[in-house]
């Protein structure tokens, strides 16, 4: 599977990349009150699975920001692209694979215009956390329940169970290194609708560079004129990294999005 990951550019070998494997489990508290949990992620990994089908099926604007801050917070250094992004998706032999491509949609862009300062890519796919088939890795728990102008919002906090195989690694020059990642998500109540996710690792990894890693997903609603329904989709992701001499934040913007349809087939030829 091509997985989210955010790579350092000229200035680092070390690369950052973030992993989604495993499937989720919960587990119920010991009192006998009723525990809305396993319905709420019944209802996520549905709309995550809604989710896998659709995000393949359509193709976007992105605007990417990526900046180097200072010590004080102040912005150094500034890039910004515009890009052509949609994502791919394979099964083969039972195997979930995506990989995200990106086109740059400024066609007079200096082909000589030096390294960007931090690349992250697949973050905005953090929604699979919920997908069955990356079930085993995480434990959930109920916060709180949160009103918010479209309903009733449901707090899940996620953590990486120790000892099982991790769904975010560091690789530096080639080695993967897993990182305890935990978060948050917000989801609705009564439809599964995944609204918003909140990740960071859990403890600093100085002996490879890394001291934090948090990314926030926000997704938004959008219909298309040539199917019915209103679908989910990533619209804001920001992705800030600090490692021991420098601190990045990317960040993603999806707009426009279109919907498309390929049909495919196979056909063997017999000698």
């Amino acid at each position: 599977m091509r997985r989210p990951f955010a790579n350092l550019g000229k200035r680092s070998a070390r690369g950052f990349i973030a992993v989604l494997l495993g499937a989720f489990t919960f587990y119920l508290p010991a009192s006998g009150a009723t525990n809305p949990l396993p319905e709420v992620l019944d209802r996520a990994s549905s709309n995550a699975s809604a989710f896998l089908d659709t995000i393949s099926e359509v193709n976007c604007t992105e605007h990417l920001t990526q900046e180097r801050i200072a010590d004080n917070g102040k912005t150094i250094e500034k890039h910004e692209s515009i890009f052509d992004y949609l994502v791919l998706m394979s099964n083969s032999g039972g195997e979930l694979g995506l990989v995200e491509s990106r086109v740059a949609a400024d066609s007079n862009k200096d082909p000589h215009e030096k390294a960007p300062l931090l690349v992250s890519n697949g973050f905005s796919m953090l929604i699979l956390v919920f997908h069955p088939y990356y079930s085993g890795s995480f434990q959930f728990s109920l916060a709180k329940e949160e009103t918010d102008s479209g309903g009733a919002l449901t707090e899940v906090k996620f953590q990486h169970i120790p000892g099982t195989r991790s769904p975010a690694a560091l690789t530096v020059r080639g080695r993967e290194y897993p990182l305890e990642i935990s978060g948050t998500a917000w989801i609705d109540s009564s439809s599964g609708v995944i609204e918003k996710i909140s990740a960071q690792i859990g403890t600093e990894m100085e002996d490879v560079g890394l001291r934090t890693m948090h990314t926030e997903i926000e997704y938004a609603p959008v219909s298309f004129r040539i199917v019915s329904g209103t679908y989910w989709l990533p619209a804001h992701a920001t992705v800030d990294v600090e490692s021991r001499h420098q601190h990045w934040r990317n960040t993603h913007v999806f707009s426009a999005y279109k919907h498309f349809a390929v049909n495919t087939k196979e056909q063997v030829s017999h000698p």
